[in-house]
C-alpha cells in the first residue's frame, strides 16, 4: 500500500492503495464515482472512459501510480450541472438505450471537441470507434456529437 495524491473532477484526494490498483477501481470504489462503468477491464469497449489531463484514456488500464499528479475528470466532473453541450446534445437527442456505455461515449465526445470543435464525420468515428454500444445506438451518438459540435460554435 502506498499513498497517492490524485487531482479529480477538480478536487485533491489522497488514496492509500497497491500502486498497481487500476485507476478505474480507485475512482469507483475509494471515491465513489460510480458513472466510470467497468466493462471489459482490459480498455477495449470505452464504457470507462475518462479524461486524463485533458485527453480521453481508459481507467481500467491506468494504474493509480500512473495516475498520480494528473487532473482526472469522470463524468461526473464534465459539469457541474450537466450542461455540458455534449450531455445537453445527448438529451435533446434522446441517445442513451439502455445508458452503460453513455457516460464513455460522452467523455470520448467531449475530448474529440476540446481538441476539435468541427470535426467531420470521419474525425467523429475514429474518435468513438473504439467506444462499443451494445444497443446500437451509434447513429443517434454521431448525430449528438454534430449537435454538440453546434452547441459549441454557435453559443447555443
Amino acid at each position: 500500500m502506498a499513498r497517492y495524491l490524485l487531482r479529480v473532477n477538480g478536487e485533491r484526494h489522497e488514496v492509500d492503495v497497491d500502486g498497481d490498483t487500476p485507476l478505474l477501481w480507485v475512482l469507483r470504489d475509494e471515491l465513489g464515482l460510480t458513472g466510470v462503468k467497468y466493462g471489459c477491464g482490459v480498455g477495449l469497449c470505452g464504457a470507462c472512459t475518462s479524461h486524463v489531463d485533458g485527453a480521453a484514456a481508459r481507467p481500467c488500464v491506468r494504474t493509480a501510480a500512473d495516475s498520480a499528479r494528473t487532473r482526472i475528470t469522470t463524468i461526473e466532473g464534465l459539469s457541474r450541472d450537466g450542461d455540458h453541450p455534449v450531455q445537453r446534445a445527448w438529451r435533446e437527442l434522446d441517445v442513451a438505450q439502455c445508458g452503460y456505455c453513455q457516460p464513455g461515449q460522452v467523455m470520448a465526445a467531449a475530448a474529440l471537441l476540446a481538441r476539435d470543435p468541427d470535426p467531420d464525420d470521419a474525425a467523429i468515428e475514429e474518435a468513438l470507434r473504439d467506444n462499443v454500444c451494445r444497443c446500437g445506438s451509434y447513429p443517434r451518438i454521431r448525430a449528438a456529437v454534430r449537435r454538440a459540435s453546434r452547441i459549441m460554435r454557435e453559443g447555443l
